[in-house]
């Protein structure tokens, strides 16, 4: 069993920054996959950026790609995303999953947190 708790979100201006993370319950955070997704009102939870275990192999969506990077501290039992250049359309709810499989697909994804709400203004 795994437990997540997303922090560090917010609002900020366009063209801001913020970093979220995302604590991790478990002795065997090193061998999840971690992810991020994130939802906008009214439409469905969109891959974000993951992490895959154990070499840290990165993947992002084609909307943030250059913008965010995800990283994660093991000792820590932490992932993070740091979001550059934040535009309006990043405005959504994100939250932080653990999967054991390699993947974009959220329904892959084991566990989630309760997500923390990012909210960009133009």
């Amino acid at each position: 069993q795994v437990q997540l708790v997303e922090s560090g979100g917010g609002s900020v201006q366009a063209g801001g920054s913020l970093r979220l993370s995302c604590a991790a319950s478990g002795r065997t955070f090193g061998t999840y996959t971690m992810g991020w997704f994130r939802q906008a009102p009214g439409k469905e939870r969109e891959f974000v950026a993951a992490i895959i275990r154990p070499g840290a192999t990165t993947h992002y969506a084609d909307s943030v790609k250059g913008r965010f990077t995800i990283s994660r501290d093991n000792a820590k039992n932490t992932v993070y995303l740091q979001m550059n250049s934040l535009k309006p359309e990043d405005t959504a709810v994100y939250y932080c999953a653990a999967g054991r499989v390699a993947t974009r697909a959220r329904d892959e994804y084991d566990y989630w947190g309760q997500g923390t709400q990012v909210t960009v203004s133009s």
